[in-house]
């Protein structure tokens, strides 16, 4: 049974940054392009961030662009993202997921960004 656990969520004031790393026990996780998610209250969860398995090319959601970075370690199987310069509207439960194989959902990790 594939577990994704997600870390490293906070409270941070607009402007400043946090990396969030995701824990994927993926039997074959070095095959499987990533994603990050997330979810505002009263909204859809949308992808903000993959990364491929094999070139590790990266793509990203207009709203994040220029100040997120994803990034992988298939020999933890583990996928973090970086993000910087960060804004209200960054506010949500972020989730890591597999965008083409969408295993069970993970808990999240809260990002409140708020002065």
């Amino acid at each position: 049974q594939v577990q994704l656990v997600e870390s490293g969520g906070g409270l941070v004031q607009p402007g400043g940054s946090l990396r969030l790393s995701c824990a994927a026990s993926i039997s074959d996780f070095s095959i499987k392009t990533m994603g990050w998610y997330r979810q505002a209250p009263g909204k859809e969860r949308e992808l903000v961030a993959s990364i491929s398995s094999t070139s590790g090319s990266t793509n990203y959601a207009d709203s994040v662009k220029g100040r997120f970075t994803i990034s992988r370690d298939n020999a933890k199987k583990t996928v973090y993202l970086q993000m910087n310069s960060l804004k209200s509207e960054d506010t949500a439960v972020y989730y890591c997921n597999a965008p083409y194989n969408q295993y069970s959902w993970g808990q999240g990790t809260q990002v409140t960004v708020s002065s």
